[in-house]
């Protein structure tokens, strides 16, 4: 799948959890995904715990983070 394909999976609006990134058509947010990754779950674990994921809803959701990551600054303290 095309990276505009997956980028087009996560949706923001300010009446769904705040205006946090979700995956479109759910209030599962971007953060949340890459929270448990990050605490060891497998994109298995992601997908028995959540039905309706779908294995390029977890890749649009790190990629999503990574594309915010890269343009985020950084300043010297």
């Amino acid at each position: 799948m095309t990276e505009g394909k997956l980028l087009k999976r996560i949706v923001v609006n300010p009446k769904i959890m705040l205006g946090k990134p979700v995956i479109k058509g759910t209030r599962l947010t971007v953060e949340l995904i890459v929270e448990k990754i990050a605490y060891g779950a497998t994109h298995k674990d992601l997908k028995k715990d959540y039905p309706f994921l779908m294995e390029d809803d977890i890749k649009a959701a790190l990629l999503y983070a990574a594309k915010r990551l890269a343009h985020e600054e950084i300043y010297a303290a």
